[in-house]
Formats: structure tokens, C-alpha cells, sequence
């Protein structure tokens, strides 16, 4: 028992592990975008599939010395492929599909190793039950989803702020030589341990073969909980960022949830958490709709994390009330890996290219309402079976609702990889009125007024009195044409103090930007500059051009208050100084409702000689930059002077790099 129990748990351990590890270690290439974590998953839930059918196909084809040999010749391999270091090539061109380009690139950096790490619980429980055939192996797999919970909490808590990125690849990968070991050990003890256990009866060997009823309810309840994991892990980086603590957080709970539920039959209490699931599921609705608790993120976290838990519970917590005896274990664990990646290949690429919304939560909210409704049968009352009839209506109600709100005033609404964009009109056509707005999530990141009089004013994050403003005018003050670089296009609305005679490039990772700002604003075809369009990742391109000699060079890349961390590291940093003159200005716009971002560019600033002022402005709207510049008099400027204040610092900050950075250190 100690050598199977160790092995379960080291591989679960590194599977949980590599997971935020090698997210990580790509995340800048993607614009850091929320779909990278989301695209993750459809593959780590994939290869869990592949890693489940394995064991229960041999188990049926081959001899025990025959699986050992099979098993040791395949880790071998997969250890040829270490390190789990993603090459520089895998980073992507401009017009690249990043789901593509995310998968391709998992398969042939963690793949086998990935596959064969998810093999081991159901593969091992299997030769401790041909072992030990009067003994239950489930226990083991709780122990397996101890050892991952244990992984995911680690990371972000003692793994990420110690360890740079290439750092943890390494010791992951001598650890995976050591499972590896332990693995073949398995293998071979369980090989030659089954002569001797063939003469007595495996536990269940005498049960009917589960009904494809079963079978279907086992892949419903793990494709809802799989499909919540996701709904909410993107509806909470959405507005945050993209960040190993917001992905590991609920995926920790989801695995909690198997621990409990596997863990004997002490956790899951059916009729509490019956009843805990049907309130749960009525509250996260209710919030969903209610426009008040829109911005209230820390109180959304705390309900729909706790809402993750329960929901879970009661869909694993069923699973295990359905659970067949242990020789026919290997099909139950395929089937529940099934409906994991099928769950994950709904909200990860399905959604994204078939809804315009992010509706995949509401969906989800309403199956797990109808599996509660199914579950309870003929179990509940007639108040019961009620009250979730009244469940599912309400879901699909609120998804209705959701469709109707998210499209009112809307001219255009539209999906990608990388977020959710709206165009909304407010006023009267053809009036001072009319106005046209472009929204990231819930956040305005452009707006124009349609007006003839009015359509070239300078708005919202972008006035005069606004840290870009007071760079570019204070650069337009020696009346030479200017070359400016901007990290992020939105609408356009930037390019109001484009003059005849300047040279402007644009930078932007979503190739559906630039399509809003040409047919719905028309601050690009107004402009007297010349205009170039840039797409693909700001970073990125810039690395690969030769220098611009930019007067100003600017950051404005958030989509709704996510933060592309990769945007503000020191190898970033090497970057913009290559592309901007002696005494230009680098502007960092660093509005943000969760996140104080300005001791982590003061901590660059200092690494990199640059001088530094913050700017903060109210009226129109609150707007919060920072301007840089290796010639203090550029920042001496009376136009910044009079409203610079000295950038914060903070101590202990250390300067973000691409193996290091930390988010969790800057939350408020």
C-alpha cells in the first residue's frame, strides 16, 4: 500500500502542478488573455480522457507483465520529452489562431508526460484491486485529488513568489523522473503479484455491467461540474486578470469536492446539500441579473467560489452514490473524464465560436438545475420536485434575461479568443446626443460622439488634463511632427491629437478591433495622420521590429481591469527602450479597481533609469497614468509639471520579469 499510495499521490501532485506551470510560461504569448487558462483546461481535461482510457483498455487486453512493460516503455519516452520548457518558437505570429496555437503547443511540450500522469490513479487502483482483491482501492483517489489540491494551493501561495518560471520546469521535470520510477515499481509489483491473487475473486467481478442510463448520468454530473469550473473561473478573471490564483482557487474547490465526495460516506450529507444546492443555484442566478451587484467583485467571488463548492459537491457527491463495484472501475473514471473534457471542449471552444456572450454560465447554472430536478425523482416531495422545476425555469429565465439585457442598445455584440466586445449607442441619431460607446466586459474602452461638431473632442480616458493628453500636447508644443506608438487601439479614440504630418502605429492582439473601430467610430478615417495597424500582441511586434524612435509610446491594453502582466516586465521594459527616443515619453495607463499597478512600474522604472511621475485625473472620468522618461526635463514639462505627483513605492516590490511576477502582491 505504501508504494501504490505514494505513487498516486506524487503523479497527482505534478499534475496539478504543471498545470498553472506551463499556463504560466505561455500567458505573455497570448496577450495574457483569460482564454489562454480556458484553452488550458480543455486540453488538461483531454489528456486526462486519453490518460483514463488507457487503463481501461489494457486492462482488458493485456496480461499483468505485459501492462508493466507497455507502462515502463511509455514513461521512458515521455521522459525523453523533458523539460516542460515551452521554446521560443512556439511563440505566435500576429495572424496565428491562438486555440491552435495553445493546443499544438501543450500536446508537444507536456503531452505524453501529461497523459501518463493521468493514467496513474485509475491504473494503479486497478493493480492494488488485482493485488489486494478483497480490498476497496477508491480511497486512492481521494488521496490522488489531496495530493492536487495540495499542488494548486502551493502554487500560488510558495511556489510563484520563490521561484521563477524556467526554475519550477526543472524541478518539476527531476520530480517526474521520480514518479517515473515509482511507477514501473507499480507495474512490476503488481505484475508479479498477480498470480497469486488470480485464485481469489476480484471485488464485484459478479456485477451486471452498468446501464447506459448510468453510464449517461455519470457524464452528465462530471460535465456540470466541469462546465460550472470553467463559467466561473472566466466570469471572475474577466474582470481581474489572468492570474495563477484566480485559476487555481476554484479549481481547487471542484477537486475538494471529489475529495469529500470520494473519501467514504461521511461528507456528502444528501438532503443538505440538496437543499444548499438549490438555494446556491437561485442566489448566483439572481446575482447574475441584478445590474447593482455588477462591480460588487469581492462579494461575487465569495458567492459564486462557495456556489462552485456546493454545486460540485452535489454533482460528485451523486457520483459516487452511483459508483459501480471496483472491477468496473475503469469505465466509471473514463466516463467521468468524459464528461470533464466534454464540459471543458463546451465552454473552451464551442462557446467561443457559436455564442456572442459570455452566456456559458447561465447554460450552466440551468443543467446543473436539471440534474437536481432529475436527481431528486421520485426521492423528493412534491415541494421539492418543485421547487426545481422552479430552478430550471428560472435558469432558462435568466438566461433570457441575460440575452435581452446584454443586447439592449447594442449595435454590435461579438466573440473571440480573447474577449466579449459591444458597441452601444446612447441618444438620439443625428443629434449632439448621439453617442457611440465600445465595451470590454463591463468596462468602457472607447467612446465617440457621432455628431459633426462633436466627433473629433477628446474623451473619456483620453482629455487634456489626462496623463497621455499632457504627453502628447507637451510634445506637439515644439511643433515637429511626431511618431507615436500606442499598445491597444480600442475605438480609435486616441487618435484625436493625431496631426497632419505624424506617424502613428497601433498595436493591437484582437483582430476584431480593429473591424469596430473602422465600421462603428470613425476616429480612424478622420484622422490627418498616417495611420498603420499593427496586429498581433503590442509586445511581441515590437520585439521583432527595429527601432521606432517613438516621441510617445503607450500602454493601454487592458481588456475590461485584466492586466497583461507581460506588459509591465523588465525584459517589457527592454523593449520600449529600444523603440523610444533619449527624451520620450513611455505612458503606462494604470486604471485599475482591484489592482495598485504603480509600485510595480516605480520598481521597473528604477531597474530601467527611468524618471517617473503619476498623473491622476477625475473629471471626465477617473484616468490614472504614468509617464516615463530617461530625460527628466521632458517630465518638467508645465503641462505634466502641474499635475505630476511622485510615483508610490512600496517596499519589499521586487521587479517583474517574465520568470517572476506576482499579482497577488498589488491587489487592494
Amino acid at each position: 500500500m505504501p508504494l501504490f499510495a505514494a505513487t498516486v499521490f506524487l503523479s497527482a501532485f505534478l499534475l496539478f502542478l504543471v498545470q498553472p506551470l506551463i499556463a504560466k510560461q505561455i500567458l505573455p504569448w497570448f496577450g495574457g488573455a483569460a482564454g489562454v487558462w480556458t484553452t488550458c483546461l480543455v486540453f488538461f481535461q483531454s489528456a486526462l480522457l486519453l490518460g483514463y482510457a488507457y487503463p481501461d483498455l489494457i486492462a482488458r487486453k493485456l496480461a499483468g507483465r505485459r501492462q508493466a512493460w507497455l507502462h515502463t516503455a511509455l514513461l521512458a519516452a515521455s521522459c525523453a520529452t523533458l523539460p516542460v520548457i515551452a521554446g521560443e518558437a512556439w511563440k505566435p505570429a500576429g495572424d496565428a489562431d491562438p486555440i491552435v496555437g495553445i493546443l499544438a503547443l501543450l500536446a508537444a511540450v507536456i503531452g505524453l508526460p501529461y497523459v501518463m500522469l493521468s493514467t496513474t490513479s485509475p491504473m494503479v487502483q486497478t493493480w492494488f484491486a488485482r493485488a489486494h482483491p478483497g480490498a476497496s482501492p477508491y480511497r486512492l483517489f481521494a488521496l490522488s485529488n489531496l495530493a492536487s489540491m495540495i499542488a494548486l494551493l502551493g502554487y500560488p501561495f510558495l511556489i510563484e513568489p520563490t521561484l521563477g518560471v524556467r526554475e519550477q520546469a526543472w524541478i518539476w521535470s527531476g520530480l517526474y523522473v521520480l514518479f517515473a520510477l515509482l511507477a514501473t515499481a507499480c507495474a512490476f509489483r503488481a505484475a508479479a503479484a498477480a498470480p497469486a491473487a488470480a485464485a481469489a475473486p476480484a471485488l464485484g467481478s459478479d456485477a451486471p455491467a452498468p446501464a447506459p442510463a448510468v453510464q449517461a448520468m455519470w457524464c452528465a454530473l462530471s460535465a456540470t461540474g466541469s462546465i460550472l469550473l470553467l463559467g466561473i473561473s472566466n466570469h471572475v478573471t474577466q474582470n481581474i486578470s489572468s492570474i495563477p490564483l484566480l485559476w487555481v482557487v476554484p479549481l481547487a474547490l471542484y477537486l475538494l469536492t471529489f475529495i469529500l465526495c470520494f473519501d467514504g460516506d461521511g461528507w456528502y450529507r444528501r438532503r443538505g446539500f440538496l437543499l444548499a444546492a438549490g438555494f446556491w443555484l437561485a442566489a448566483m442566478g439572481a446575482t447574475l441579473v441584478a445590474p447593482q451587484l455588477k462591480f460588487a467583485l469581492k462579494f461575487q467571488i465569495a458567492l459564486f467560489f462557495s456556489g462552485l463548492f456546493v454545486i460540485c459537491m452535489f454533482c460528485h457527491g451523486e457520483l459516487t452514490l452511483l459508483k459501480p463495484a471496483p472491477h468496473h472501475l475503469t469505465r466509471f473514471y473514463l466516463m467521468v473524464a468524459l464528461g470533464g473534457a466534454a464540459g471543458a471542449f463546451l465552454v473552451g471552444i464551442v462557446a467561443p465560436l457559436t455564442l456572442p456572450a459570455y452566456y456559458e454560465l447561465e447554460l450552466g447554472l440551468t443543467l446543473a438545475a436539471l440534474l437536481l430536478f432529475l436527481r431528486l425523482g421520485r426521492d423528493a416531495d412534491r415541494v421539492g420536485r418543485t421547487f426545481a422545476g422552479l430552478l430550471v425555469a428560472g435558469g432558462i429565465g435568466i438566461t433570457a434575461t441575460q440575452v435581452v439585457n446584454y443586447n439592449q442598445d447594442a449595435l454590435f455584440t461579438g466573440r473571440n479568443f480573447y474577449t466579449v466586445l459591444r458597441v452601444k449607442e446612447y441618444g438620439t441619431p443625428g443629434t449632439e446626443t448621439q453617442t457611440r460607446v465600445l465595451v470590454h466586459g463591463v468596462i468602457n474602452h472607447g467612446e465617440q460622439n457621432m455628431s459633426d461638431k462633436y466627433r473629433r473632442a477628446v474623451t473619456r480616458y483620453y482629455g487634456h488634463g489626462s496623463g497621455i493628453g499632457r504627453a502628447l500636447l507637451s510634445k506637439y508644443d515644439t511643433g515637429a511632427p511626431m511618431k507615436v506608438g500606442i499598445l491597444g487601439l480600442g475605438a480609435g479614440a486616441v487618435t484625436v491629437y493625431a496631426r497632419a504630418g505624424d506617424h502613428w502605429r497601433l498595436y493591437e492582439i484582437n483582430p476584431m478591433v480593429p473591424e469596430i473601430a473602422r465600421r462603428w467610430f470613425t476616429y480612424l478615417a478622420d484622422s490627418p495622420a498616417r495611420l498603420e495597424t499593427v496586429l498581433g500582441d503590442g509586445r511581441l511586434a515590437i520585439e521583432r521590429e527595429a527601432p521606432q524612435a517613438y516621441d510617445v509610446l503607450a500602454m493601454d491594453a487592458f481588456t475590461s481591469d485584466a492586466v497583461p502582466a507581460h506588459l509591465i516586465t523588465s525584459e517589457a521594459f527592454t523593449a520600449y527602450e529600444r523603440h523610444v527616443k533619449p527624451d520620450g515619453i513611455l505612458a503606462i495607463h494604470v486604471s485599475n479597481r482591484f489592482l495598485d499597478l504603480a509600485p510595480v512600474i516605480k520598481a521597473l522604472a528604477d531597474r530601467h533609469g527611468f524618471h517617473g511621475v503619476i498623473v491622476y485625473e477625475t473629471q471626465p472620468t477617473v484616468s490614472d497614468w504614468i509617464l516615463l522618461s530617461k530625460n527628466r526635463n521632458a517630465l518638467a514639462h508645465p503641462r505634466i509639471a502641474e499635475a505630476a505627483q511622485a510615483l508610490p513605492e512600496k517596499r519589499g516590490m521586487r521587479a517583474w520579469t517574465d520568470d517572476f511576477h506576482n499579482l497577488v502582491q498589488v491587489l487592494r
